[in-house]
């Protein structure tokens, strides 16, 4: 088996079409008992980056291979099964319709092709994965958490290539080995984050943390982002940034969770430059308390917020989600207002929220509240509709809902608010 070379390979007790990326020797026992085998970096055509990994020998249908030297001719049903996850990539494709082809990538954030792209962008994504394809780093052990890693991340290579890291949850201390973790943690005297708490309520506290006096943690902060998330390119210029680390906290300390950065100074505008909830505590709720926490402090310090773009797939999804909540909650308060206050304007729910005017567009539309009348797009909202997309599991209350009257923190400047334009609009509310 080679380099470049695709192969049926079984993954979660399906086949699927792999291609192989890179080998490495894997040396097992120790001394006079030590073995050698081989690993196979591969990428699972038509699935998200993050899955690829690192496969034994035993995993590879090796009498049939597509690369044209097959010994025989591969038939793609022979590995279908009922689920959609055991079609090979090409088999699903041509198996899905249009609508649900598109519903499938965004659930499961297919990329898109270098054709669907623009040819800037196609190459710039090219040199990208050419930089990041394999993931030396397989997982990290992260206080009671051992984390499979998703991506790549450049870590200096005597550590940036070793199987699984060590790391400090409390200082973010990166390590090769168990027994040096070991005597770390038994001397490492951070109980949680380096910078000033700013938030608690329960057992949530957020640290704010700035990257030119607390520089070596918010790097190591972002080389471990770096395994969980694909495009992201700040690893080491720290110092013009702003971190917020989400913690549990108990009585042995505080736990990290997340965080999201932001620029201290950002001349688009944006609110939020990277945004991570590590694996062991997704689906809890704590994305969009960070989003939403990023928008209180918009709030705060009286501007105008928005993500950094592009986002991800799924940053895309937890931003819609979160964006279509407020929005829903803003409409559903100014139905019940006095008849004086039924008209609100795309301008009021921004000032009213600090989200921009062309986000709230973005979500509106989405929402099928824009339409077209006398050649104007008019924004018709009635309470039924604002009713049924409450009810909806999509756009449910949070989890975990920002007290911002816990929040100690001063603003950091103080300028006019930024607004972000959107398209010439006519709103009514019915």
């Amino acid at each position: 088996m080679k380099v470049g070379r695709r192969y049926m390979v079984e993954k979660d007790g399906s086949w699927r079409e792999a291609e192989i990326l890179e080998i490495r020797e894997v040396h097992h026992g120790k001394n006079g008992d030590s073995k050698q085998t081989l690993e196979y970096y591969v990428h699972y055509e038509g699935l998200n980056r993050r899955l690829d990994e690192w496969v034994t020998e035993n995993k590879f249908d090796t009498a049939k291979h597509l690369n044209g030297e097959s010994s025989g001719e591969v038939t793609p049903t022979a590995y279908n099964s009922d689920s959609l996850s055991g079609l090979s990539g090409i088999e699903s494709h041509r198996k899905l319709t249009r609508n649900l082809k598109r519903k499938h990538d965004e659930i499961n954030h297919v990329q898109k092709s270098y054709a669907e792209m623009d040819p800037q962008t196609a190459a710039l994504e090219r040199e990208h994965e050419a930089n990041t394809k394999v993931k030396y780093v397989d997982r990290i052990q992260l206080g009671k958490y051992e984390i499979d890693s998703w991506y790549f991340s450049p870590f200096p290579d005597e550590y940036g290539r070793q199987p699984k890291l060590w790391i400090c949850e409390y200082c973010l201390k990166y390590m090769r080995l168990e027994k040096t973790y070991r005597y770390h943690t038994a001397i490492c005297t951070r109980t949680g984050p380096p910078g000033t708490e700013i938030y608690q309520k329960d057992n949530l506290s957020v640290y704010e943390i700035d990257g030119k006096q607390h520089k070596v943690y918010c790097q190591n902060l972002c080389l471990m982002a770096k395994l969980f998330l694909d495009h992201k390119t700040l690893y080491f210029d720290v110092e013009p940034f702003l971190f917020y680390v989400l913690c549990e906290t108990d009585k042995k300390g505080s736990h990290i969770v997340g965080y999201f950065s932001k620029e201290k100074e950002s001349p688009d505008g944006n609110n939020l430059a990277c945004i991570l909830t590590l694996p062991p505590y997704q689906r809890k709720g704590y994305g969009k308390f960070l989003i939403a926490f990023s928008y209180e402090l918009s709030k705060m310090d009286r501007v105008i917020g928005s993500p950094e773009k592009p986002l991800s797939d799924l940053g895309k999804l937890s931003y819609r989600s979160y964006w279509s909540w407020v929005l829903l909650e803003c409409l559903k308060n100014y139905k019940q207002a006095p008849q004086s206050l039924q008209q609100i304007s795309v301008r009021e729910l921004s000032s009213m929220t600090s989200i921009t005017q062309a986000d709230i567009i973005y979500t509106l539309k989405s929402l099928n509240m824009v339409k077209y009348w006398k050649n104007q797009q008019v924004i018709c909202v009635t309470p039924k509709i604002v009713e049924e997309h409450l009810k909806s599991p999509q756009f449910e209350r949070p989890k975990i809902l920002v007290d911002s009257g816990r929040i100690k923190w001063t603003e950091h400047r103080k300028v006019p608010p930024y607004c972000q334009g959107g398209d010439a609009i006519s709103e009514t509310f019915e």
